[in-house]
């Protein structure tokens, strides 16, 4: 089978990932080949069985891939595929967030586990992968967010997240340097690191890490900052965020007292 053959049904394959239905993209297809069609015309050039044209042309005026005249009778035009694919891929964005947010609400409702059940502890490996789930746990906060960590962990997505969040929500981090913008709105303690004895010079990049509390219900922990030794774990088992909430208040404790 020739090249040319083949290219309608490979454009079919990829409309039906942008959400089109078969019948949709080849009527689709047909309009951007005339400049204007009946719902007759539309049936004879793309194949589809004649009482499914008109069910088809709606959908795809729903989803602003075509236009309509007034005229009698009706004809029906294919928006350029600049315009048709950008309204389709806007289309997708708006579904997915609304899903994200209905999904995120449904998570959030999931019952406490009861005592004695398995408590699940996740890890994730490399910086760029812990910024990334970090970034997605601030995005999602509703109360609180507590963070005690190394400068190299605040990427510049987790600041612009932070900053943004801070109006709403309230925030809390200790370091021991902040670059950037130190809104009003965001508590940030700088402190000084206890010193490190040498013989553990070959470990700081390892202590380079912190621990992030999210609405008192999630904790994320994380030890080193390298792209490939970075490795943090994060749950929402009980027993996992009270050790480290109690632990977040000692070391709060200290970072709020005046340098000796």
């Amino acid at each position: 089978m020739s090249a040319a053959a083949d290219e309608p049904a490979i454009i079919v394959t990829w409309l039906k990932s942008l959400g089109l239905t078969k019948y949709e993209a080849l009527v689709y297809i047909a309009l951007l080949r005339v400049t204007g069609a009946t719902a007759t015309e539309i049936h004879e050039i793309s194949g589809v069985p004649r009482a499914s044209v008109y069910p088809v042309l709606d959908q795809l005026h729903a989803k602003e891939l075509v236009s309509v005249s007034q005229s009698s009778p009706k004809r029906f035009a294919a928006l350029p595929p600049d315009e048709g694919i950008g309204n389709l891929l806007s289309r997708i964005e708006r579904d997915a967030e609304r899903a994200q947010e209905a999904l995120w609400s449904i998570y959030r409702q999931r019952p406490g586990r009861e005592s004695g059940e398995q408590e699940l502890i996740w890890n994730i490996y490399g910086i760029a992968a812990i910024q990334k789930k970090l970034a997605e746990l601030l995005a999602h906060a509703t109360g609180r967010i507590q963070i005690i960590a190394h400068p190299r962990l605040f990427s510049d997505e987790i600041k612009r997240i932070l900053y943004h969040r801070a109006h709403d929500m309230s925030i809390e981090i200790v370091t021991f340097q902040w670059d950037g913008e130190r809104p009003d709105h965001m508590k940030i303690f700088i402190k000084n690191p206890p010193h490190i004895p040498k013989e553990l010079d070959h470990a700081k990049d390892m202590m380079a890490g912190g621990v992030c509390l999210i609405d008192d219900r999630i904790v994320m922990v994380v030890m080193g900052s390298g792209e490939e030794d970075a490795v943090a774990l994060y749950s929402e088992s009980g027993g996992f965020v009270r050790f480290f909430t109690r632990y977040y208040a000692v070391i709060t404790d200290w970072a709020k007292k005046p340098d000796s």
